[in-house]
């Protein structure tokens, strides 16, 4: 069956071929005339404008617990809060401890050691013992803006306390929340309750602290963890009365006094995903203690070495900090930022040239 196009549509093809004819024997002329060929237009395409259409939008910063890295659906507004709690034997086991997202371990008068546990991310109802306020305390909990709770302070601390940026939050003046337990003697046997010291934030000290140090997003990106040397234990000689260690166990830095497990209130080991260990400069307070003994402080304003521990590893570091009110930071020796693994720290100030550290 042979096919035959419609007459129109031959009629049609046959316009077509004409005008193309046409067309092509008009272009051979010009160029046997030796005039300038048409330009072929070029077209530019502004690439900033195909790459802002197609740019992937970035990632949101993931929500993290300040003080810990550790990741949360939303950061409630509370302040963090710094609470004085004594650690001679008579204090132990202590209470809270374990809930604490950093605890700061200085010397006091006569050698012993004090802790200043910060609580932002839980509010234990019960944290203590709770013992009386030094200057050092001040130092460590500026750049937090904080409720500061303490039992007890010589009135020139008193005074130190009151021109500070803290809101005091004084067992001797009745705060609501501190109360005497019945289970241990004076005075170690002030204990606070977080939850109900927190609804006595005033305006200026309700809003949640600042970050303080900088986390990596996995554990096994922490610098210490990626970049450290395998350690097993931290034997760390701060005085003369205060010899703790902490020895690397399933998955945490598990902290001992002396020869002694250091237990909390619970039965539980006390441990710490990181700790920190900061060299500084001891001064004189100019206050004075039970038979004109000196009170201590730190210099912590500058720089200085610092040992850093992770993951079962330890890392040499510089921690710097601007000014009183700036969070002190920490750096590889290279000045690079370095990142702590998501949880708690604990931080043991060393006084320079007189406290070691051996690592094991």
């Amino acid at each position: 069956m042979q096919l035959t196009a419609h007459p129109a549509a031959r009629a049609s093809v046959r316009g077509s071929l004409a005008f193309v004819t046409a067309a092509a024997l008009a272009l051979g002329l010009t160029a046997c005339g030796g005039s300038d060929p048409v330009p072929t237009p070029t077209v530019t395409v502004d690439p900033n404008v195909d790459a802002d259409k197609n740019a992937a939008p970035e990632p949101a910063a993931p929500i993290v617990w300040p003080l810990t890295g550790v990741p949360v659906d939303e950061v409630p507004e509370r302040p963090a809060i710094a609470v004085k709690v004594e650690n001679t034997a008579a204090a132990r086991p202590q209470s809270g401890l374990e809930d604490a997202d950093v605890v700061w371990e200085t010397i006091v008068e006569f050698e012993v050691s004090r802790f200043i546990a910060v609580y932002n991310s839980k509010l234990p109802e019960e944290v203590g013992p709770v013992r009386s306020a030094r200057p050092v305390d001040l130092r460590v909990v500026a750049p937090l803006n904080p409720l500061f709770v303490f039992s007890g302070a010589q009135k020139r601390m008193v005074t130190r306390i009151a021109q500070s940026d803290v809101q005091a939050m004084s067992h001797d003046a009745g705060v609501a929340g501190m109360s005497r337990s019945s289970a241990r003697s004076a005075p170690h046997n002030v204990y606070a309750n977080l939850k109900t010291i927190a609804k006595a934030a005033d305006k200026k000290h309700s809003s949640a602290p600042e970050q303080q140090f900088t986390f990596a997003a996995d554990p096994a990106e922490a610098t210490a963890a990626v970049s450290g040397k395998d350690t097993k234990t931290i034997n760390l000689n701060l005085s003369g009365a205060a010899k703790p260690s902490w020895t690397w166990s399933k998955g945490a830095w598990k902290r001992s006094e002396g020869s002694a497990k250091a237990m909390n209130a619970k039965g539980d080991q006390l441990q710490a995903v990181n700790v920190v260990v900061v060299e500084v400069k001891q001064k004189d307070s100019g206050l004075d203690a039970q038979g004109g003994a000196m009170v201590p402080d730190n210099i912590l304003v500058g720089k200085g070495k610092a040992l850093v521990a992770t993951g079962g590893k330890t890392i040499e570091a510089t921690w710097v900090k601007k000014d009183k009110d700036t969070p002190l930071t920490l750096q590889t020796k290279d000045g690079e930022p370095l990142d702590l693994a998501p949880g708690n720290t604990w931080v043991e100030l060393m006084n320079k040239g007189k406290g070691s550290y051996e690592l094991s």
